[in-house]
């Protein structure tokens, strides 16, 4: 299941790149703080489903 890890890991740190845009245009708070709540759900699950972690 590394694809699935990868997958989750690129998608994690592309939500973080959006948090970083989003923070530097001035969007809302709330909006930027669920962001990188899901950016770090993705990569913590990611990194969680490494075969090297478990």
């Amino acid at each position: 299941m590394t694809g699935l890890s990868t997958i989750l890991i690129v998608v994690g740190l592309f939500l973080l790149g959006g948090v970083y845009s989003f923070a530097k245009q001035g969007l809302p708070k709330g909006v930027v703080v669920l962001l990188a709540i899901g950016a770090g759900m993705a990569l913590t699950a990611g990194v969680l489903r490494l075969d090297v972690w478990s």
